[in-house]
């Protein structure tokens, strides 16, 4: 499985959006994968002061993640391959 990174314009969300926003990341993600398609949402990292968040999910291809964000209905401005270097 690759990991992939969902970037997103998010201008004007509040916390409280962003907080459900990220809780129908998840609950997408884990449906996907009772259903044969592995999506497993890992992180989202929000940037306040330019309204921008970057989200990783693990799955087999970027199209599973996207579906799981269109599903989800989070804008996102492009999903892309990357690699989590955490510790």
């Amino acid at each position: 499985m690759a990991v992939f990174m969902v970037e997103r314009d998010l201008k004007g969300i509040t916390m409280e959006q962003l907080a459900a926003a990220q809780k129908r990341a998840i609950e997408c993600s884990s449906a996907f994968d009772e259903d044969g398609r592995a999506v497993r949402y890992i992180r989202t990292t929000f940037v306040p002061g330019e309204d921008r968040s970057m989200c990783l999910f693990e799955a087999e291809n970027a199209a599973d993640v996207e579906a799981v964000n269109k599903t989800a209905q989070i804008p996102y401005v492009r999903v892309v391959e990357a690699l989590d270097l955490t510790p």
